[in-house]
């Protein structure tokens, strides 16, 4: 959480000025991060990989065009929870986190001026993986998988849509989904 308040406070300060101007938007969201489980596979046997739900926090730093229906957005999103392992009766779980950054194409269905806009966004970027618990001598399931305290970059590619809901001039509510 400490890396997701340093840069929300320094995107906050690097576009201040800029957010004067009516065609960037700057905001912050927080939520819930979901993801499916994998089966991982070796000689010794079988067991079920994944990750507990999460929370989930974003800022972003939109930039719009003129007429407002096509824009950009630089986005930086945290996400927090349990990485698991299970097969049979037996489970495990390690802490982790991930940070991403991104840039996404977003794409408005209505004018600026809508009370309602829906949006529709695509874009790739870079997330990091993180293992946050404390490694252990010996790991149930270690035959199968094992977790440790180590970092992993890999590319990503993002998609999203949801709707911005004006609430005044100046600011507005926003719902997405975003994978």
């Amino acid at each position: 959480m400490k890396h997701f308040l340093t840069v929300t406070f320094l995107m906050s300060l690097a576009v201040a000025p800029a957010a004067l101007a009516q065609s960037w938007e700057v905001g912050f969201g927080a939520g819930g991060s979901f993801m499916t489980s994998e089966t991982v596979s070796n000689p010794v046997g079988n067991a079920t990989a994944g990750r507990s739900p999460a929370i989930a926090a974003s800022a972003w730093l939109d930039n719009n065009s003129s007429t407002g229906m096509i824009g950009g957005e630089l986005r930086y999103d945290f996400e927090h929870g349990d990485l698991k392992l299970s097969s049979g009766g037996t489970k495990v779980s390690f802490g982790s986190m991930s940070n991403a950054i991104h840039y996404d194409l977003v794409l408005n269905f209505a004018a600026k001026e809508a009370t309602v806009r829906p949006f529709a966004m695509a874009g790739a970027g870079v997330k990091l993986y993180s293992g946050t618990g404390k490694e252990q001598p010996f790991q149930p399931l270690s035959d199968i998988a094992a977790f440790s305290d180590v970092r992993d970059v890999k590319p990503l590619v993002s998609v999203g849509a949801g709707l911005k809901f004006k609430l005044s001039p100046g600011a507005q509510f926003r719902v997405e989904l975003h994978d």
